[in-house]
């Protein structure tokens, strides 16, 4: 039985409370943004970029949802990691090393928040240009 190992109980039931974090936040919509007027957009852009990357965010862009982003921007910055191996040498004696991927996962993870502001802001900029998406635009 899975829950007769107490550490295994514990991941499982951590793994299922994210999860349902996620789930509720996939479906909160940003302030201030009007989803209809994002929506309309979004039809109206089919076979475009912006639509590809709606898609593989799960449709939380076309929703403006607080977690629209998803995983999307740790995928990224693991992969920046995977591919700097071959050319920074560092980098490549890092990912042999157990220390040195413990060292990259927490560079992975800074990498992460940076890629996600950097986003964030890319897409609120994005959405201030969208008449009628948002009520107020600007920093006040």
């Amino acid at each position: 039985n899975l829950f007769k190992v107490p550490e295994l109980k514990e991941k499982i039931l951590f793994t299922l409370l994210c999860l349902l974090i996620y789930r509720i936040g996939a479906h909160i919509a940003t302030p201030g943004v009007n989803v209809q007027a994002l929506q309309d957009f979004v039809k109206n852009s089919q076979g475009t970029l912006f639509a590809l990357y709606d898609l593989f965010a799960g449709g939380g862009f076309s929703r403006a949802t607080v977690f629209a982003l998803g995983i999307m921007p740790y995928i990224s910055a693991s992969i920046v990691f995977q591919l700097a191996g071959p050319v920074f040498p560092v980098i490549e004696k890092m990912q042999r090393d157990e220390e040195g991927r413990k060292r990259l996962t927490q560079w992975t993870r800074y990498l992460t928040v940076a890629l996600c502001l950097f986003q964030a802001y890319g897409f609120a900029l994005f959405t201030e240009q969208l008449p009628g998406a948002v009520a107020h635009a600007g920093l006040g």
